[in-house]
């Protein structure tokens, strides 16, 4: 769960309280997230529901309006947090983010530097990861981005872990007083190669470095680059694929051609693209 209050300390409480943020769970692909208060009352297809009724309830109740409707409270972590945000820019889903987040080694009381903060996806995740005692300091070149960015991160109460800076890292590079000090860097940029050099120089001497790209193109001009600096340099493709599984009657094993015939109603899932609308993304990672 994400922190709720600005003390730098992770929230564990399981109700849900008055001014809090709770993820409202319709249906798998309808989700929203609502801030509580006394008075609010949230309406839609099953019918209409006080927040008054919400509070102090446990997250992941059930509760059912007066028309028999109902719908489920949920707490606003971060991969729920992915899947409601406003997308001011494409976004890092699940798979991607876990995956960064591990080979970052990010841990609790790491700082990390991330460019662009975009919709603020990954830096939610970053936060939690860095919660309680480290810091996320992001960076858009996008003024009103990262005002943008700011206020979610003050509804989701992560201000006081995640600062958002604007600044152009690609032709500016890291503020100087982050000299050696980051643990981590993130980068998400159409030309990341440009930000590698300062990258090297804001990391500590055992950091490690990651670059998203759509484009094998970008990630080959990435390599290139950070030969110069790093030394253990990796590139991942990132894949979920999706298994759709159905219920059927398998017969039995004598009947070699029935079983293949049976088989035939399990199918597997194309993979989607991605929501670059470009080819399968790819990940650099290098310390």
């Amino acid at each position: 769960m994400l922190p709720t209050d600005s003390t730098k300390t992770l929230s564990f409480k399981r109700c849900i309280m008055e001014g809090g943020l709770v993820i409202v769970y319709e249906r798998h692909d309808v989700m929203k997230a609502v801030k509580l208060s006394e008075k609010g009352v949230l309406q839609n297809r099953f019918g209409m529901f006080k927040h008054s009724d919400w509070i102090g309830k446990p997250f992941g109740s059930k509760i059912f309006s007066s028309r028999g409707g109902f719908i489920y409270l949920l707490a606003p972590t971060p991969e729920l947090w992915t899947l409601v945000l406003s997308h001011r820019t494409q976004i890092l889903y699940i798979a991607d983010i876990s995956f960064v987040v591990m080979y970052l080694e990010i841990v609790p009381g790491c700082v990390v530097l991330e460019s662009g903060t975009g919709s603020g996806s990954l830096s939610t995740s970053l936060a939690r990861a860095v919660a309680p005692n480290g810091q996320v300091y992001t960076f858009d070149f996008h003024e009103q981005r990262a005002a943008s960015a700011r206020e979610d991160f003050e509804r989701t109460g992560l201000s006081s872990l995640v600062t958002v800076g604007v600044r152009d890292i690609q032709g500016d590079g890291f503020p100087d007083e982050f000299s050696a000090r980051a643990d981590s860097v993130f980068l998400d940029l159409p030309q990341p190669w440009l930000a590698i050099p300062s990258a090297a120089k804001v990391l500590q001497q055992d950091g490690v470095l990651c670059s998203f790209s759509p484009c094998i193109e970008q990630v080959q001009r990435s390599c290139e680059m950070l030969t110069s600096s790093f030394t253990d340099i990796r590139t991942f493709e990132i894949l979920l694929q999706t298994y759709e599984v159905r219920e059927g009657h398998l017969p039995s094993w004598q009947d070699g051609d029935g079983i293949l015939a049976s088989l035939k109603g399990c199918k597997k899932r194309p993979h989607p693209t991605n929501e670059r609308g470009n080819s399968r993304p790819q990940t650099v990672l290098a310390r």
